[in-house]
């Protein structure tokens, strides 16, 4: 059995969150150059100059890539022969996002209560965290500080198996085109397949956070990502919804099992400041 004492889960957490929140990931920056170099509309290519000159700044100076500094999502993988020592795992996650948050100066937006008072919490706590137990004596950690421009924009739609690719092809398209601008393009955009309602979702989410670089392990899926990135980049919506060819720099699909009767379908969009970290221990 393996034990990890808490504090260097805060410690690392704090860390992560304060990178995420300055340092566009490498593949998401790369991408947005090679978009670049392949856009054919001026005010496209002024856009996502800007977009990359901003990246460079916040990098640079070590300063929010974008005024929202988003909401924590922590996913972690646990090998179930580790033991952690010293205090609540959740706790001490929680703690590592409120100091990541404060040292790093990122804007706090968490309100305790949705509805009536919405009072903000001061430390952008608490985390959404989700938790899978694995094999092993390793723990990874991925966060993402995701903003709610584009989160706002997510969609879940129960289709029937009758509706096939082309329902889901439809719900993708129909997403987009409804977030326009208002998701922040060029966008990376998740789609989950399979589960239930919530687990959509979450495939979603799990999927819009997965690298540019990265392609679904079953070909026809793969095929479909493809598929979808064209079909999105042919709306015309363009960065920031001036117009242009690249509406997304990826699609990404994950999957689950579901029900015989059933083919729920979610949507859920990055803006181009695709902000994760990820580390393993």
């Amino acid at each position: 059995m393996r034990e990890i004492h808490v504090s260097k889960i805060t410690d690392l957490v704090s860390c992560m969150v304060q990178a995420s929140g300055t340092q566009l990931p490498s593949d998401v920056y790369q991408a947005l150059k090679v978009c670049c170099k392949n856009e054919v509309s001026p005010v496209a290519c002024n856009i996502l100059g800007a977009l990359i000159e901003n990246a460079d700044i916040a990098r640079n100076e070590k300063i929010p890539i974008c005024q929202d500094c988003g909401m924590a999502f922590v996913f972690m993988e646990i090998g179930q022969d580790v033991h952690f020592i010293g205090g609540n795992l959740e706790a001490a996650i929680n703690e590592g996002v409120a100091r990541g948050y404060t040292e790093g100066f990122l804007r706090k937006s968490v309100v305790a209560e949705p509805l009536f008072d919405r009072i903000n919490t001061k430390d952008n706590t608490p985390a959404f965290i989700y938790i899978r137990i694995v094999e092993g004596d390793k723990v990874k950690i991925r966060i993402a500080t995701k903003g709610f421009g584009a989160e706002n924009q997510s969609v879940v739609k129960m289709l029937v198996p009758a509706d096939g690719i082309e329902g889901v092809k439809r719900v993708v398209l129909e997403a987009v085109q409804s977030a326009g601008p208002d998701a922040c393009p060029p966008l990376l955009v998740g789609v989950g397949i399979g589960g239930s309602l919530e687990y959509a979702a979450l495939c979603a989410k799990k999927a819009a956070i997965r690298s540019v670089d990265s392609r679904h392990p079953d070909e026809r899926y793969a095929a479909l990502e493809d598929e979808l990135l064209n079909l999105v980049n042919r709306t015309g919506v363009g960065p920031q919804g001036l117009g242009g060819r690249t509406t997304a720099i990826k699609v990404n699909i994950e999957t689950a099992p579901t029900h015989i009767g059933a083919m729920p379908v979610a949507v859920n969009f990055n803006c181009h400041a695709v902000r994760h970290a990820e580390i393993e221990l």
